[in-house]
């Protein structure tokens, strides 16, 4: 199993090229990080080829407000475009899609709304495809992201389905899907086929594994069963010393390891 930290959370507070020699430091191969358009991105590609880590995902920008609403489409592919320029500079498979697809439209209805993000994605297909990047969708939870259209998961393999296209999956964020609905691994097993990254976090407070109500060993036991090959993005606050945060991620994946070598 292959975990990537979330630098803008797991080492925040400091100078964002030390947050990769931490993640190196806490025997990590990779990190992720949000928004590009405030970094340097010519210095993160070259410190992180000097400490030999993968760039995980990060965020499509700009963002238009709404991916619901209508007329947005080649603002999207705008956005698109540029975000996999930097990808192809990073050397990064996957960007993730405004979080919650953005905010509702109160005139419309959901079909309407979601309608309108199925043809901003299938805009986008070909390029993601072209490319060999995948953009991932997030349902969010409404109590950190309140008035984003995207809550539930079955809204968003719904609109992956309709999409058609390989290179257009869903991020399964177990903190946001917590609070948003429960039945983690039942809701991620039965929609393997199309989730193409995972975010870990416990709930409540958003904080490292092991600290709330998410047993962490039976879901990342779960996905990894499942044959998820695969970065995990480690996107949370640590309570503690982030190296040992990360650590035991780090030795729960391992016992699974041992254990599913044994089997």
């Amino acid at each position: 199993m292959k975990f990537g930290a979330c630098v803008e959370m797991v080492f925040s507070g400091i100078p964002f090229l030390q947050r990769l020699e931490k993640v190196k430091e806490a025997g990590l191969r990779a990190f992720e990080f949000w928004g590009w358009m405030d970094k340097d991105v010519e210095a993160i590609d070259r410190k992180r080829k000097e400490l030999g880590l993968k760039v995980t995902s990060f965020v499509i920008q700009p963002q238009p407000a709404s991916l619901t609403a209508p007329g947005v489409s080649e603002e999207f592919r705008r956005a698109v475009g540029l975000t996999l320029e930097i990808a192809g500079k990073l050397d990064c498979d996957v960007i993730i899609a405004p979080v919650g697809l953005g905010k509702e439209v109160a005139h419309l209805s959901r079909e309407e709304q979601l309608s309108n993000a199925i043809a901003c994605f299938k805009s986008v297909a070909p390029m993601l495809e072209d490319a060999g990047v995948t953009a991932v969708i997030e349902p969010v939870n409404a109590i950190d992201h309140v008035g984003c259209f995207l809550t539930r998961c079955a809204e968003g393999f719904k609109l992956i389905e309709a999409v058609g296209s390989p290179n257009v999956r869903l991020l399964y964020d177990f903190y946001h899907q917590q609070i948003s609905e429960g039945n983690l691994i039942n809701n991620a097993a039965d929609n393997f086929d199309i989730i193409g990254f995972f975010h870990v976090g416990d709930v409540p407070g958003r904080h490292e594994p092991g600290t709330g109500e998410i047993n962490y060993e039976n879901v990342l036991r779960a996905i990894n069963d499942a044959g998820y090959d695969g970065y995990v993005g480690l996107e949370f606050t640590p309570t503690k010393d982030p190296k040992l945060a990360l650590k035991y991620v780090i030795d729960v994946a391992k016992n699974i390891n041992e254990l599913s070598k044994r089997k």
